[in-house]
């Protein structure tokens, strides 16, 4: 599998917890093993102005974030391509489900999701997209962008049980005609985590169903990191994650990985 991913993310570009020091090592260093990691490129101006205005675009040039933001965009372009033929996984950030296309919070800055799904869209490469935003917070800048389009469907789970927000996750699954399934991979619904609900076995039983919903369709699909914000759980959980997106996963690598 393949995980997009660049040393300009270890630094800590500003001062919030998703861009704390530690995040992306813990990260990288639980997933190392099993994957190959490849460096992303930035976005180009051109392709982030399919989701933001160039007003947006100017303000994050301002406060210095655009090389970061623009890098993490990039990430999401490479993830969402290479996943046409192999699940794949974008390990980026700053994240981006909370940003607008003329606005901007919580640790975003450009909708890395939504200039993702715009890139496969105007260069003819799918023809419906299905977004999983699984984050502890509602993904407000995925719906605010995507929303509109007939062509894309959006779940953000509801439920406060783990059972009920599971059956949600795999009945909406198994109604989509999307040949392109998308996860905003947010982790911070974790037990040890902000959203105390989920276990890494759930982020992997979530990754298995949207593997076999891209198959079943005829599609493909990809990942992007999101929230998660406690180290000691982060790690694991993402590989988990991406150990349901790709069954190779489970034998590959020097150590032993989660299993269902």
């Amino acid at each position: 599998m393949k995980v997009f991913f660049h040393e300009d993310f270890y630094e800590e570009y500003t001062s919030d917890p998703a861009a704390e020091t530690g995040r992306m090592e813990a990260i990288v260093k639980e997933i190392e093993p099993f994957v190959d990691i490849v460096s992303c490129k930035p976005a180009s101006e051109e392709i982030l102005l399919a989701a933001h205005s160039k007003a947006h675009i100017e303000e994050i040039r301002r406060v210095g974030l655009f090389d970061i933001a623009a890098l993490a965009a990039g990430g999401a372009i490479q993830a969402a391509e290479a996943g046409l033929k192999e699940p794949s996984f974008g390990l980026i950030r700053p994240p981006g489900h909370h940003a607008s296309s003329n606005s901007c919070w919580g640790f975003c800055f450009f909708n890395n999701m939504a200039v993702s799904i715009y890139n496969l869209k105007r260069n003819g490469l799918l023809d419906r997209a299905f977004i999983l935003d699984f984050d502890l917070h509602f993904g407000d800048g995925n719906v605010n962008i995507l929303g509109g389009e007939p062509w894309v469907e959006i779940l953000n789970p509801e439920s406060h049980n783990r059972k009920s927000y599971l059956d949600e996750v795999e009945m909406a699954l198994g109604k989509t005609k999307a040949d392109v399934i998308a996860v905003s991979a947010g982790f911070d619904h974790h037990v040890n985590d902000w959203g105390g609900l989920l276990y890494s076995e759930d982020y992997m039983l979530m990754a298995k169903w949207v593997r076999e919903t891209a198959a079943r369709n005829g599609g493909g699909c990809y990942g992007i990191l999101e929230g998660g914000y406690n180290h000691n759980v982060l790690g694991k959980n993402v590989l988990a994650f991406l150990q349901g997106l790709d069954s190779d996963l489970i034998t590959s690598g020097r150590r032993s990985p989660l299993r269902l």
